[in-house]
């Protein structure tokens, strides 16, 4: 994401960062680092630069180095794109937040949105659209449905699965650059730029709802179940995966930068909101650095 706003406006300063970067890409992280706070000196209030710094310090094991770049980084961005706040977060400096700053998934997103399809289908081999379409087709085999809300609909991948089997499909995103890649696709009757946790949707309404690896950007899901069944109707299908972990505690926050969640804490959210689970399934749902990454698979209807 930071090479998204890679440049200071400095062409000096720019270029060294440039060179910072090679040697990062050669693995030689240290002088990385190095040539990273030159370029840092010429322009100290450059943002994108000092979240770059703070991965450089970090893979060279300088953490207290990398702890102290990332809290200059919240100073100069007090509503965090870079997201410092999970950084320091991760890194063991900083108690870990309920939920990532709003203005990073934004960032992020909206950085990602040129590449993200070939980034996820081609290299990652991600596949939570096409599980989640067969759970749902599964627990409800014939079923068409009046309204559908696709969550965090992206580049409308998940939207393809449904066009024909739904009368009204929206969808909604934080990033901008999202929806105007799904809004090329014309498969969606409605696209709006949202929060999940403060979803405005009118109330009972929604007989599908689908987030679609959402929850990894969301953290805390208290809220956000909170909102989704207000606007779920009285037999409304809610669909979602999660990144999933086996150890203590209900949610983690990776060093990804994603959250992943327990089943143990899935189940409890879905009871508390009154949900009844139809399918639970642990699925590898994309790789991450050459290994499969495993998730949930979930499609629970309203009691």
């Amino acid at each position: 994401m930071a090479r998204a706003f890679l440049s200071s406006g400095d062409l000096i300063a720019d270029r060294r960062a440039s060179y910072a970067d090679m040697l990062f890409e050669s693995g030689d992280h240290v002088a990385a680092a190095d040539l990273m706070r030159q370029a840092l000196e010429i322009v100290p209030d450059w943002t994108a630069g000092l979240f770059r710094l703070g991965e450089m310090e970090e893979a060279a094991g300088d953490e207290d180095a990398a702890a102290g770049t990332w809290r200059r980084l919240l100073e100069l961005d007090p509503g965090d794109r870079f997201g410092a706040t999970l950084k320091l977060a991760a890194s063991g400096y900083a108690i870990v937040p309920d939920n990532p700053p709003a203005a990073y998934v934004e960032t992020l997103f909206d950085a990602y949105a040129p590449t993200f399809e070939t980034a996820l289908l081609q290299k990652l081999h991600y596949r939570v659209p096409e599980l989640l379409a067969a759970a749902i087709k599964t627990a409800a085999p014939a079923r068409h449905y009046r309204s559908l809300l696709d969550i965090g609909c992206g580049t409308g991948l998940m939207g393809d699965y449904f066009r024909t089997g739904a009368d009204h499909m929206a969808g909604m995103d934080l990033s901008e650059a999202m929806l105007q890649k799904a809004g090329e696709k014309h498969i969606y009757d409605r696209l709006f730029k949202g929060d999940i946790n403060a979803l405005d949707y009118p109330a009972g309404s929604a007989d599908l709802i689908i987030a679609a690896d959402v929850f990894v950007y969301v953290g805390d899901l208290e809220k956000a179940f909170a909102c989704i069944t207000n606007a779920l109707s009285a037999d409304g299908l809610l669909a979602f995966s999660v990144e999933n972990h086996s150890e203590e505690g209900e949610l983690i926050l990776q060093s990804s930068l994603r959250y992943t969640h327990s089943e143990t804490y899935v189940r409890r959210l879905l009871a508390e909101h009154g949900l009844t689970p139809l399918t639970i399934a642990r699925e590898a749902i994309r790789f991450d650095r050459g290994e499969p990454l495993q998730g949930l698979i979930v499609v629970a209807k309203r009691a």
